[in-house]
């Protein structure tokens, strides 16, 4: 019996993202002004309070300084981009997002602190800080890739979140990608994974141990592949911008 109770549970919920979705698609926009272009090295916007989106490698990971620029407009989270330069040829950069510094794609065993990333790092949380306008109650970042095993997929790394709450944010994404890839060839359908409920390659741990993903009861941690940054980022913009908004309403996003 319990099996059949939590199966029906999972039906309801999944008729009720159903419902979110055919909703979602014509949500009104909430567009905030927001400075063009984005002035560097760190820019901030305040939205609406307890939801930030932020994007702490907005150069070395293209692309997700507009991205996360248009989803601010689109939403009504507020915004922290950070757009560093490289420390030197070897795209060695400030992590932002954590205490250190390293070379993109290295791994967490590799990052050295030094007092310039702690400077940064600094910076950058007092800046989501002051967007978040009080409790941070759902914390986004975007990060871009160019892993080869990962070119056909969003992995999501969550922290905060159950199973439960996995399946509804990951059904929800897709349903959303399908709605929104209608008629669009040139964009394609990329897989979603989302942690705990599905093994992701990026799980953001040195930023989770160290970095701002203490700072938060729940946050999303979204690892674009190139093509949803270049070739499909209209597309996969519209498909982030209704997944933010839903998912803006849904009960993790209120730290229940």
């Amino acid at each position: 019996m319990e099996e059949v109770s939590w199966a029906m549970g999972r039906l309801v919920r999944g008729v009720a993202l159903l419902a979110i979705v055919a909703q979602g698609c014509a949500a009104v926009r909430i567009e905030p002004e927001m400075p063009v272009p984005l002035p560097g090295p760190m820019a901030s916007q305040k939205g609406r309070p307890g939801l930030v989106i932020g994007a702490p490698h907005g150069r070395s990971d293209a692309g997700t300084d507009r991205i996360g620029l248009d989803l601010a407009r689109r939403t009504g989270f507020g915004l922290v981009v950070a757009t560093y330069a490289d420390l030197d040829a070897g795209h060695r950069r400030l992590n932002v997002n954590r205490p250190t510094e390293g070379v993109q794609g290295g791994a967490p065993s590799q990052e050295v602190s030094t007092e310039q990333a702690r400077e940064a790092y600094e910076a950058y949380i007092g800046r989501v800080e002051e967007v978040s306008q009080g409790p941070l109650h759902l914390y986004v970042e975007l990060h871009g890739n160019g892993r080869k095993e990962s070119a056909g997929r969003i992995e999501i790394a969550t922290v905060g979140l159950s199973q439960e709450d996995a399946w509804q944010l990951r059904t929800l994404l897709e349903l959303l990608r399908d709605a929104h890839l209608r008629g669009r060839p040139e964009s394609p359908r990329l897989d979603v994974l989302v942690e705990p409920l599905d093994r992701v390659y990026y799980t953001a741990s040195a930023v989770k141990q160290a970095g701002v993903l203490r700072l938060t009861a729940r946050a999303i941690h979204i690892e674009l592949p190139r093509v949803a940054r270049t070739l499909g980022r209209e597309a996969y913009t519209d498909v982030l911008a209704d997944f933010l908004t839903q998912a803006a309403s849904l009960p993790l996003a209120r730290g229940q």
